[in-house]
């Protein structure tokens, strides 16, 4: 797992997610989902090659619910992308690399 890749809960998702500078990525998931590990590699690897110009954070929704309710999240994997403190673009299941990495490079 790639120590860019932030864990992030109800307590400091407005600072971390909210008033960050750059583009934040959050994927919201849960230790027992199968699809939230298949991306995991993807996202640590995503998480070295936008090192400096975007953030990747996971939520994790079974011990941050507030956070979770607050977007909507019904299923997971679920990845939002964040600019400016505002959602730019939601991505729900499992994708692959290339996917997401079109979906950052929009932000950008």
């Amino acid at each position: 797992m790639s120590e860019k890749v932030k864990h992030v809960g109800d307590a400091d998702f407005e600072t971390t997610v909210l008033q960050s500078s750059e583009p934040v990525l959050v994927d919201f998931w849960a230790e027992w989902c199968g699809p939230c590990r298949m991306i995991a590699p993807a996202l640590d690897q995503l998480a070295d090659d936008y090192d400096g110009r975007v953030k990747i954070v996971k939520v994790n929704v079974d011990h941050n619910k507030s956070t979770a309710m607050k977007y909507h999240v019904r299923s997971i994997p679920m990845l939002l992308l964040f600019k400016d403190g505002q959602v730019q673009a939601t991505q729900i299941g499992a994708v692959g690399k290339a996917q997401l990495a079109q979906m950052l490079d929009k932000a950008l």
